[in-house]
């Protein structure tokens, strides 16, 4: 496996090279959203090891500039914090699992090659936040509107929410941008808004 490890504390990213030291090969590391976007669209690693709070955005800021251009790398978040709304917007923004700094060597290395084989993995209280959000008990609770929507659709609806322009949005996910402006109408029209302004608003309320 081949991982790229993103953490604002340097000997936090050295404790977790060592503790993978074996499991899997370590191809980068970066302490801000800045590094980590260059970073992971450089080398494209398995697994991304992403810090919640980093210095210029956060975590989400990494995944909303990269997770939906890279379908392949799966990001595993990995953070001091156990707050619910953390959990549930990292995992919106595209991240495979959450785990927190109190994880052992061992039961992270067995996170790390989880998230890579395409399994979710959460430290156990956590997991009961996702739950709770799937069953609309939580911040970010599933709904009948989000479900309607295609996956290409969220992608672009996150993205757009991020205050991406069409152009920019196109790039990213390797199609026009008049595709962009389809995908966003359609998504406009289905959860019945009407300006962009509506959808980020929309987006943010729902922790996407």
């Amino acid at each position: 496996m081949r991982v790229f490890i993103v953490d604002d504390h340097a000997v936090v990213r050295s404790g977790v090279r060592a503790e993978l030291d074996g499991t899997a090969e370590i191809v980068g590391e970066a302490a801000d959203v800045a590094g980590a976007v260059d970073g992971i669209r450089a080398l494209r690693p398995d697994v991304v090891l992403l810090d919640v709070h980093l210095p210029g955005g956060g975590g989400r800021a990494v995944l909303d500039a990269v997770a939906a251009e890279l379908p392949r790398t799966r990001f595993l978040a990995l953070s001091v914090s156990d707050a619910a709304e953390d959990v549930i917007g990292v995992i919106r923004a595209g991240a495979r699992g959450y785990v927190t700094k109190a994880v052992s060597g061992p039961e992270l290395c067995e996170a790390v090659r989880r998230v890579h084989s395409g399994d979710a993995c959460f430290s156990p209280r956590l997991a009961g936040f996702v739950l709770d959000a799937f069953r609309g008990d939580g911040p970010g609770g599933l709904n009948p509107e989000l479900d309607r929507l295609t996956r290409r659709e969220r992608d672009v609806l996150r993205l757009v929410a991020a205050g991406y322009t069409y152009k920019e949005i196109g790039v990213r996910l390797s199609i026009s941008a008049r595709t962009v402006e389809t995908h966003a109408a359609s998504v406009l029209r289905k959860l019945q808004l009407s300006s962009r302004q509506e959808l980020t608003r929309w987006a943010r309320q729902h922790w996407l």
